[in-house]
């Protein structure tokens, strides 16, 4: 039986005239890292590898100028807009990692933070996608010194640490989630090396500065006086190493592509013909017919002396009855104030996309519902508003789980143990147990945390686990029942693999 011919993509000509190719599979397996500055084909490079592997595997592609958006046009690609939320950025990328779609993630138009923090989000969701999509995909960044910087430079130190952690999670994790990172820059030495050493191939172009060309030349195993070779190199030229590409340094020519960016170089365009000194005057300083003129600011006006304001005032008459007061909302009594805020809150959870927003959106509903209820003052903080949603979402009565000898005053204590995020998680499971209904399964797990990955809600389970506030056992048919440690409760069987079980049905808010 024969083995599969290898899948190879050309990428032009190497020294001599032969083709250069590059092994597709060998590539998913071991990354590529590209150099070179400004005006060495670097992005020539990219789009040519783009567009030969196109029919071959999946691609993501994290696109900081916006160049690469015609790949939509001639192959297929979907352009994501960054401008988003970085939980719908999550979300996005595992739907795209589900569906095996080719995508270009715009970055054009935010700052380098925003789009330190868009790219950490996008990667995010490819990474922790299911295992049962972790299809092979070439994940292409750009000018990649931008999202994995050796110091965090005019960005915060935590968007620093985040995207650099989603590159380096891309370029050593990766693999074994199916994806090959192909990082692209124009400067190695602000490339993080930690990054940078995870690569296997190499394609290394034009480059002047000496600390670029000594770390160029160390990554392709060369000598410090063969550096000087990458000043020499012409637009399009690179040196290619690795095992998808040579086994010894390669100068290889890069080929044409079909797609063009839709930003270009510069070029010389002659000027137009001189006009004469009046005229240039003119054009210049005399503003256009389609122009809008400017507000010229009025001069403020001379200030009076007091003595004649006075004066003024003084025989001008009796000044003018003051506007009515508004009228007086009565305040609300300690009783009152909090029934208006639980019902606040049950407004807020019964809206069907509550469970997929941000708690940050979410408080900011639940103080503009508070206006509307005319709670005067502040209602709640934030991190009191995230308890007593948590505590609403699973049924709890506020007044029951306050009270000193109620035994929901340990459970709270419990769910204080936990990161907030879990502790909705984890009361809506010890309310299913109080009221000992059906074991919810991992897709109603997922949608209380705000997910809809069975995975992720496995995870948190085996969390709450290991921290002891949940104790989980399946009976003789497979069916799962969570207990709470110390109190007996328990759930009923259910089936964890089910699309929704009877306690996600029947838990309501508590009134």
């Amino acid at each position: 039986m024969t083995a599969p011919a290898k899948v190879s993509i050309d990428l032009g000509t190497r020294a001599g005239g032969d083709t250069a190719v590059l092994d597709l599979e060998e590539l998913l397996a071991t990354r590529l890292l590209v150099q070179g500055n400004s005006g060495s084909g670097k992005s020539h490079l990219l789009r040519r590898l783009l567009e030969q592997s196109a029919p071959w595997v999946q691609q993501a592609i994290i696109d900081p100028e916006g160049d690469f958006v015609t790949l939509a046009d001639r192959y297929g690609h979907v352009v994501v807009d960054a401008q988003r939320g970085e939980a719908d950025l999550q979300r996005i990328a595992a739907r795209v990692r589900q569906h095996r779609v080719s995508v270009v993630l715009n970055l054009e138009g935010l700052d380098a933070e925003q789009q330190m923090r868009a790219a950490a989000a996008f990667l995010g969701g490819l990474f922790d996608a299911d295992r049962d999509v972790w299809y092979p995909v070439l994940v292409v960044v750009d000018e990649a010194q931008l999202f994995a910087p050796t110091a965090a430079g005019e960005v915060s130190d935590e968007a620093r640490k985040v995207s650099l952690g989603a590159m380096t999670n891309l370029m050593s994790r990766g693999r074994k989630r199916g994806l090959a990172g192909v990082i692209a820059t124009q400067r190695l030495a602000k490339l993080a090396k930690n990054v940078a050493a995870e690569a296997s191939n190499f394609l290394m172009g034009r480059t002047f500065l000496d600390i670029d060309m000594a770390r160029a030349a160390d990554l392709l195993g060369m000598e410090r006086r063969q550096a000087e070779m990458f000043r020499d190199l012409q637009s399009g030229h690179f040196i290619a190493l690795g095992p998808a590409l040579a086994r010894r340094p390669l100068p290889i020519h890069i080929g044409p592509v079909e797609t063009s960016a839709r930003s270009t170089s510069p070029k010389l365009v002659p000027l137009p013909e001189p006009a004469a000194a009046e005229d240039a005057h003119d054009l210049i300083f005399m503003p256009g017919a389609d122009e809008v003129r400017p507000l010229v600011p009025r001069r403020p006006p001379a200030v009076a002396p007091t003595a004649d304001v006075l004066a003024q005032l003084a025989r001008s008459g009796p000044p003018a009855p003051p506007p009515p007061a508004a009228p007086q909302v009565p305040a609300l009594s300690p009783e009152q104030r909090q029934a208006a805020i639980d019902s606040a809150l049950r407004e807020i959870l019964s809206e069907r996309d509550a469970g997929f927003r941000t708690i940050s959106v979410l408080y900011q509903d639940f103080l503009v519902r508070c206006r509307i209820h005319r709670i005067s003052g502040e209602a709640l903080s934030l991190s009191a508003f995230r308890r007593r949603l948590a505590v609403a979402h699973a049924g709890i009565d506020a007044a029951e789980a306050e009270a000193e000898d109620s035994p929901w005053a340990e459970v709270l204590a419990m769910a204080g143990t936990l990161p907030e995020d879990m502790q909705g998680v984890f009361l809506s499971l010890a309310r299913a147990a109080f009221d000992h209904r059906t074991c919810p399964s991992d897709a109603d797990v997922a949608r209380a945390y705000g997910s809809r990955s069975p995975g992720r809600a496995r995870r948190l389970l085996a969390y709450m686990e290991e921290r002891q506030v949940i104790v989980c056992r399946l009976d003789s048919q497979g069916r799962r029942i969570v207990a709470i440690p110390g109190l007996a409760w328990e759930t009923e069987p259910g089936d964890p693999n089910a699309a929704t079980s009877a306690s996600a049905t029947e838990a309501t808010p508590a009134d």
